[in-house]
């Protein structure tokens, strides 16, 4: 009986070490199941997109009308088949290296070699007076905060409408639907007058570039554009691109004339209103602007001689500061996969077509707004 114990102990050993063994070899070996990226984050990232959702696919536009955001002087309108202050950065801050990406089916980093994506992290003091005197002027809480109403108001969710001028609100009647919105953001030719019934009537924020204002003010006159909107309730944003910018921000803060450049001596209350004051002024900066375009909208233009001029439109910044900033957000008047059935604006009175330049990518953002409509992130007016 002792022996046989012993035999039966002996076996069980002997059993549970190969099993040990057999455990240990299985752990060392690599997983043959691999999780791979949710292929809507992988596109956001700079992967690829499914075919039907590539810009190349979309039918090519006829020949665009004059946009207001084209300088035709340094841009190149795009072949048919093809689909926050200006602030000088020091060459010290340098390209920064690419993180380490441990899953081998992770997507691949954004950061082209020749941009850098580090935000906020280099102490450089202005290197123009027109900078220092500019940025001196907006130094209130209301400059840095974009809803600076917020804690005076009883809601507990900022509802916000974020509307382009795209054709498809003609005949929308999305006027009072609009106008409900606790804030209610426009960019550039912004007309209400005559189309409240389809786009509203408040603004309560105006984004816009000195270049793109006087050119939505030569461009959209015979529609009945004099200028930005102006109430009480309204602020303007500056997306600057030029010194005019800083310019005219520090004329609007300080009652006082434009002393330089296109604008000179023209006074501010003849865009804004005569109440116009600095807490009404804010100004997207810089480095938000760079990790828009890194982040979001980082088009096949970064690769090309044109990478310099290529940023975000107008209004796609307009829309996702504003998804940075509300908690709910409905747009209407962007880019819908069956843009060619809508004139360029709601405001035009013959048929024009969208325009597509190299200076922004329309076709991306577009893609990119039914991806944040498809994740619930925003809510975007499209025709049935």
């Amino acid at each position: 009986m002792a022996l046989q114990k012993r035999l039966v102990l002996a076996v069980l050993t002997v059993g549970s070490l190969l099993c040990f063994y057999i455990l240990c070899l299985n752990l060392e070996r690599p997983l043959a199941w691999s999780i791979r990226p949710l292929d809507h984050f992988h596109r956001l990232s700079g992967g690829a997109t499914n075919s039907s959702e590539k810009s190349e696919d979309l039918p090519p536009p006829p020949p665009p009308p004059p946009d207001p955001e084209v300088n035709v002087e340094r841009l190149t309108r795009l072949p048919s088949t093809t689909h926050e202050p200006h602030v000088s950065k020091s060459k010290a801050e340098g390209r920064t290296k690419s993180p380490t990406v441990r899953h081998p089916n992770a997507p691949k980093p954004t950061e082209p070699s020749f941009i850098g994506d580090t935000y906020m992290s280099v102490d450089l003091h202005p290197q123009t007076v027109t900078l220092v005197e500019t940025l001196s002027v907006l130094n209130s809480s209301a400059n840095w905060q974009m809803l600076d109403d917020w804690t005076s108001r009883s809601n507990k969710c900022s509802r916000c409408a974020v509307v382009g001028n795209g054709g498809i609100l003609k005949d929308s009647k999305k006027g009072k639907e609009i106008d409900a919105h606790h804030y209610v953001f426009r960019t550039n030719g912004a007309i209400t007058k005559g189309f409240e019934q389809d786009v509203g009537s408040r603004t309560t924020h105006y984004t816009f570039s000195t270049n793109t204002l006087m050119n939505s003010m030569r461009s959209y006159a015979h529609a009945g554009y004099k200028g930005p909107p102006v109430s009480k309730e309204t602020r303007y944003v500056f997306l600057p691109d030029h010194d005019r910018d800083y310019l005219l921000v520090k004329a609007a803060a300080t009652g006082t004339p434009v002393d330089r450049g296109p604008e000179r001596e023209q006074r501010p209350s003849k865009y804004f209103g005569e109440d116009v004051s600095a807490a009404k002024l804010k100004m997207y900066h810089p480095d938000f602007v760079r990790y828009l375009r890194n982040r979001f909208l980082r088009s096949n233009a970064m690769k090309t001689k044109y990478r310099d001029i290529y940023r975000p439109s107008t209004g796609a910044t307009m829309l996702l500061a504003a998804l940075h900033t509300c908690d709910q957000v409905t747009a209407y008047g962007f880019m819908t996969p069956d843009y060619a059935k809508y004139s360029d604006h709601y405001y035009d009175s013959t048929y024009h077509s969208v325009g597509f330049y190299i200076n922004h990518d329309l076709r991306m953002e577009m893609v990119l707004w039914q991806q944040l409509h498809q994740a619930g992130l925003i809510r975007l007016y499209m025709q049935q």
